[in-house]
């Protein structure tokens, strides 16, 4: 055995012990192994055994074997199985990985000439035999999770481990019967003045997960919650582009992919199906990208829900997109226009059903027909109430200016920015 191994060897019980003090130091939930002396013999002793097996496989480059693997994976289930959250794995490897780190390199430092050979040696075999131990021991701590964890919480973990990019994900999406999809719109519904308890949501979010089999979590007191109660729902809609995706001018939020313009069926189909269930108005927003950038779309989709109109379950009812609401998120970074706009709203509370007119206009395109239609008026009625929001705020409805500004005045309205 060269020094370099020999000078582990030498270390690997104090080195044990250092790891187990720092888990109970800077991780929280190890703190039961301080009155839990089973507990902590029995991590002591997998920190020892890891340390031995390093050094018995290493200088001849071995791999970790099938009893080696099942050894760290049952360790993966204890630990899950003693009630930790699942942020847990990812604390313990940042630890344990920053711990070895440190102890090659006390190790080679104790060498004559830094033993650089041995060292990069042991560096390799850490770095390929790390990535399998590092999967065995997810793959445990995953599965005895599986068996305590409701089905719904599971998949809200799915979730949040694509949002966040934890390479867990695959195997989370294993557990829950889900495929990882290369790109997703993430899709965020808006509902105002719920009741935050998330428990009572775990009906409606698992007959969502079953009936389309996406990836769905609940917020409470998400954006949703203005001041009184509320969150929302995110979910995650694999979405399939044909053809190259351009990209295209940045408009001071993001780049934003071509397909954000157009919300995939799928996610209509699911705002439907959750609104239909909810009984009250919410609003959706809707930002599609690739897995590593799924954070970024789930900010931009929040902006949006949170400038999209709220309403009830409806043909009306559907995910908005940056294309759909770009002016009313320019607005709200401007306060006195947003005041400008505001206030020509204020104008228009004397007349009746002129915002209800307004929106119906402008959602059939200005279509006289279409319009009386969906509101059940005559024609002639409806060319009254538009003539009214004329000599009421000076702005034709019908002119370019009028859909510029009555349009923004009508989203912002609906969207409930203004109390």
């Amino acid at each position: 055995m060269s020094s370099l191994f020999a000078e582990l060897a030498r270390q690997a019980a104090a080195n044990a012990r250092r790891e187990v003090d720092t888990y109970v130091r800077e991780i929280p939930e190890f703190a039961f192994l301080d009155v839990n002396s089973r507990a902590r013999a029995e991590t002591l002793e997998h920190a020892r055994w890891l340390r031995h097996r390093t050094l018995e496989l290493a200088p001849d480059n071995a791999q970790l074997t099938d009893d080696d693997l099942d050894h760290i994976t049952a360790m993966g289930a204890s630990r899950s199985g003693a009630g930790m959250s699942p942020a847990s794995p990812r604390r313990i490897l940042r630890v344990h990985t920053a711990l070895m780190l440190r102890e090659l390199n006390e190790a080679a430092e104790a060498q004559p000439g830094g033993g650089i050979d041995e060292l990069m040696r042991i560096m390799a075999w850490f770095t390929a035999q790390g990535e399998r131990g590092i999967g065995a021991y997810r793959r445990g701590f995953l599965t005895a999770l599986n068996r305590r964890m409701p089905y719904v919480a599971q998949v809200a973990l799915l979730t949040r481990a694509l949002l966040s990019g934890d390479p867990a994900a695959g195997e989370l999406a294993r557990l829950v019967d889900m495929e990882v999809a290369e790109r997703y719109a993430v899709t965020v519904v808006r509902v105002p003045g719920r009741p935050g308890d998330e428990r009572e949501w775990e009906g409606e979010v698992e007959a969502l997960v079953k009936a389309h089999q996406v990836p769905v979590m609940w917020c409470a007191g998400g954006a949703g919650g203005e001041g009184g109660g509320g969150g929302e729902l995110v979910a995650l809609v694999p979405y399939a582009t044909e053809g190259p995706v351009r990209q295209p001018a940045d408009v001071g939020l993001a780049s934003v992919s071509a397909p954000d313009a157009v919300p995939p069926p799928p996610a209509r189909d699911l705002l439907q199906d959750f609104a239909h269930g909810l009984g009250r108005p919410c609003a959706a927003g809707t930002a599609t990208a690739p897995l590593g950038g799924l954070a970024d779309a789930l900010d931009r989709a929040r902006r949006i829900s949170a400038a999209a109109p709220l309403r009830r379950a409806s043909a009306r009812l559907r995910p908005y997109t940056l294309a759909d609401v770009f002016v009313e998120l320019a607005v709200t970074d401007v306060p006195s226009v947003d005041h400008w706009l505001r206030t020509v709203a204020r104008r228009l509370a004397p007349g009746p059903d002129l915002l209800v007119t307004l929106d119906a206009y402008y959602g059939h395109d200005m279509n006289r027909g279409a319009t009386a239609t969906a509101l059940n008026v005559h024609p002639r009625t409806l060319d009254y109430r538009l003539r009214r929001v004329r000599e009421l705020t000076g702005v034709d409805p019908g002119s370019t200016h009028g859909v510029r500004v009555l349009g923004a005045v009508v989203t912002r309205t609906l969207s409930g920015a203004w109390p």
